[in-house]
């Protein structure tokens, strides 16, 4: 019978099936032909998932970043990033990711800093002379800062299925999203200087203070957002209503460049991928709950456990599942899924629920910029109007310092837990 319930998914995945209706239908196919309970359990265990006080950061994190977005912030950004690293070999580059690092604190997610981000860099790159495969490389890359930084959303759906603290883990992330941004700064300068890249702007103060000036109050988010949780101001969900309200009052009030009718198109599409969200985290519930009941993931923890319970050992095995996951699964679809059954296992041997966290999201971000169902390579296709094929190329040598950091982070992890260890234990 759980063959049944792990076979009746995977088969509606592969015949296109949403996650998930997916999920939800092997349940309710698993739960109907044990008979052991009412399919009446199936609609409370998908009401009770979705019925968590921090799964409300969800639609306010996502719409923070489409208002981001709309409003034209994202320029302010890019135009900083720019006076203050743009002087250096292969100046444009390191913009890229020093944007991300900025955005990061914003929208917590990868597609957000894809689509608002990707458009003005690789616009800009391509005017500069730079190769679309390096462009299109690092722009991809630097994506993958979003989701780690605080705020994530990736994080929160953790959080919630792993009974974990949000708040911890968004201090867990700091660091490691600096290393990310660290790794990739260290692989544009080596190929800046291979390929004799320019230096893009001379360094000027008067030009840093101008962008600093103009860009004053969006740089400010991730500091209302980090410092008021910190300081016990609002909690990490409270934070993401924060974000909203501030990215409202930017675009509304501060630059006025969000219309009415662009205003009601953000809210349509966050109310959208809301839907889908909490969709999957609904489905998940009760897949996740019949995976424990049935004793599944306790039966995968002594399985791997017989083979060996030497700790490195066991999370480069969960490393190499989850970086496969991450290219067939979207993010939140494959934490919603993953936790019930990884989470037993990886405590075992002794790794802190927050530190694997960061390891799982890391993966499975890292996932989307891998082929066949990678979402950042859809967009950046879409945005440099190149082939599907010619992004994943492009993208492939920016996943080795993406490796590197995922080795760091998973060995390390006193690396990871410093900061929570700080603040919160």
């Amino acid at each position: 019978m759980t063959a049944l319930l792990f076979g009746t998914f995977l088969g509606g995945l592969l015949i296109g099936l949403p996650v998930a209706v997916a999920l939800g239908g092997a349940s309710l196919l698993y739960v109907a032909l044990t008979g052991d309970l009412p399919l009446l359990v199936v609609v409370h265990r998908m009401v009770n998932g979705i019925d968590s006080f921090p799964l409300l950061a969800v639609p306010f994190f996502i719409m923070a970043g489409n208002l981001m977005n709309s409003a034209g912030i994202t320029d302010r950004i890019f135009n900083f990033a720019l006076a203050a690293v743009g002087w250096a070999r292969g100046g444009l580059g390191h913009v890229n990711v020093f944007a991300s690092i900025i955005f990061a604190g914003m929208s917590g997610t990868a597609v957000a800093d894809a689509g608002g981000l990707g458009t003005i860099e690789i616009k800009a790159m391509r005017d500069n002379g730079y190769p679309d495969k390096f462009s299109i490389g690092i722009t991809a890359a630097s994506t993958v800062i979003g989701p780690i930084i605080p705020p994530s959303l990736p994080l929160v759906i953790y959080g919630v299925m792993a009974n974990a603290s949000v708040g911890q883990l968004f201090a867990a992330g700091i660091l490691p999203g600096l290393l990310i941004a660290l790794v990739l700064f260290a692989w544009v300068a080596v190929v800046a200087r291979l390929n004799h890249f320019p230096r893009d702007a001379a360094f000027r103060l008067g030009r840093l203070a101008r962008a600093a000036w103009r860009g004053t109050l969006p740089l400010l988010t991730p500091v209302i957002l980090i410092g008021g949780m910190k300081s016990g101001l609002f909690t990490p969900t409270e934070a993401a209503i924060a974000a909203t309200v501030y990215a409202l009052f930017l675009g509304l009030v501060a630059y006025r460049t969000l219309g009415w009718n662009r205003l009601v198109r953000v809210s349509m599409e966050t109310i959208e991928t809301t839907a889908v969200v909490l969709l999957i985290v609904a489905g998940a519930s009760i897949f996740g709950w019949l995976i424990t009941t049935t004793r599944v993931s306790e039966e995968i923890a002594e399985a791997v456990l017989a083979v060996t319970s030497d700790r490195v050992l066991v999370l480069l095995v969960v490393n190499a599942l989850l970086l496969v996951v991450g290219c067939f699964l979207e993010t939140i679809a494959a934490i919603t899924i993953l936790v019930p059954v990884l989470l037993p296992l990886v405590t075992k041997v002794g790794v802190d629920p927050v530190h694997f966290g960061i390891i799982m999201t890391l993966n499975l971000v890292i996932g989307l910029l891998t082929p066949p169902v990678g979402m950042v390579i859809y967009i950046l296709a879409r945005i440099s109007g190149r082939s599907f094929e010619f992004v994943t190329r492009a993208i492939a040598p920016f996943l080795v310092p993406l490796f590197a950091a995922l080795l760091i982070v998973t060995y390390w992890p006193g690396f990871v837990l410093y900061l929570p260890t700080v603040f919160y234990r």
